[in-house]
């Protein structure tokens, strides 16, 4: 992959961002405190991070989806759960508003997404609905100009501090499976709206992550988002962007990974030389570089194609979110390895990347899901 110089300087802007701003320092107190620093949030918004594909008019930097993931695998060479922050409000936040919203919409809720001001979560999965998300069984019933909204989404990132959550929920219950579902922006404050304890999760510590419960939620009709019982699809759409950022996480995350594997392996010795000069330990590390460079290619060739508009970009995104996050885990896994039994404790970063990978083949569409969606594109044709 040749990259242009706007590209060369995005991920110069992102890398100089990622060395200054996300120290081992910072780092280790997330992990230990749970809370990712509000003036770091600030600094990322004042950066352009959160708006990095929405259009200038609401705020952000007009960018393409190539920069977007340059963006994520740079910060997440260095820190996963940062990645999960900028790609919010890039993705599962601001996706939807920008495939289904009115103007009104876009001025009133993606502008202070995209600037940073506000935080938008992102609420399709239910505790019997995960990969079968067509089982949504959250109703909103109409009553006059507003919907009254009852039901529990869970593991729903943000959700704890979230402003705005976008809910699908099912309008009409005579129609089965996917079909007459339709999306609500929920504010965070209406009567009825809660969220549960925050999970204790393995990775990805300084993001909250939670269950929502809605109890009698009234939502103005002005605030659903896109064509009723047509919900479903925008949460499609919505995924196959996400997917994109996923699998550029997970390329930065495995090549932090990496790094630290060469530099351990150049350093540590063991029978009087170092490990990089036994020959399972470097095949180890050509096996790992190799696997990254082809999960980079497809990252790239995906996010290339959803710029071009292609029809080609939802099983390409499903090809690079599917092979780069089953890579990055066993690239992770063998930088534990190369560390011996310090890469289990705690002071070596790569138990904490070890930890953070594990999440990218299940969340956005599990490795199964993407498997199921690049065999339909095959098979169907």
């Amino acid at each position: 992959m040749v990259f242009t110089e706007r590209h060369e300087l995005v991920r110069k802007l992102a890398r100089d961002f990622a060395e200054a701003e996300l120290t081992n320092d910072i780092l280790d107190e997330i992990e230990e405190s749970g809370q990712y620093p509000q003036e770091l949030l600030d600094r990322m918004g004042k950066a352009g991070f959160f708006g990095i594909k929405t259009p200038k008019e609401y705020g952000g930097q007009g960018s393409d989806y190539l920069s977007y993931a340059i963006v994520l695998e740079e910060l997440g060479r260095v820190s996963a759960v940062t990645d999960i922050w900028v790609s919010a409000p890039n993705s599962l936040g601001g996706g939807p508003l920008m495939l289904a919203g009115t103007e009104e919409q876009l001025q009133k809720y993606l502008t202070p997404i995209a600037k940073g001001e506000k935080i938008m979560a992102f609420a399709l999965t239910e505790p019997g609905a995960g990969s079968d998300a067509g089982g949504t069984v959250t109703t909103a019933v109409k009553d006059g100009d507003y919907y009254i909204l009852n039901g529990r989404k869970t593991f729903i990132t943000t959700a704890p501090v979230a402003d705005w959550t976008i809910v699908y929920a099912r309008t009409d219950r005579s129609q089965k499976g996917s079909r007459g579902i339709s999306a609500f922006i929920v504010d965070m404050k209406l009567p009825g709206v809660s969220c549960g304890k925050a999970e204790h999760k393995m990775g990805i510590i300084g993001c909250p992550t939670s269950d929502i419960i809605l109890e009698d939620v009234r939502v103005h009709k002005g605030d659903m988002l896109g064509e009723e019982n047509r919900g479903f699809q925008n949460a499609m759409k919505t995924l196959d962007l996400g997917r994109i950022g996923v699998a550029a996480m997970s390329v930065g995350v495995a090549q932090g990974a990496l790094d630290e594997a060469v530099k351990y392996a150049k350093e540590r010795k063991q029978f009087g030389s170092r490990l990089v000069d036994f020959q399972a330990i470097s095949f180890m590390i050509a096996d790992m570089a190799t696997k990254l460079q082809a999960a980079k290619e497809l990252v790239y060739r995906a996010a290339q194609l959803k710029d071009l508009n292609s029809p080609e970009a939802g099983p390409a995104a499903s090809m690079a979110k599917y092979y780069a996050s089953e890579a990055c885990n066993d690239i992770a896994a063998k930088a534990v390895q190369i560390h011996g039994g310090y890469g289990y404790i705690r002071e070596y970063k790569v138990e904490r990347i070890y930890r953070d990978c594990r999440v990218f083949t299940i969340f956005e569409g599990t490795s199964q899901v993407q498997q199921m969606v690049i065999a339909g594109s095959i098979i169907g044709k």
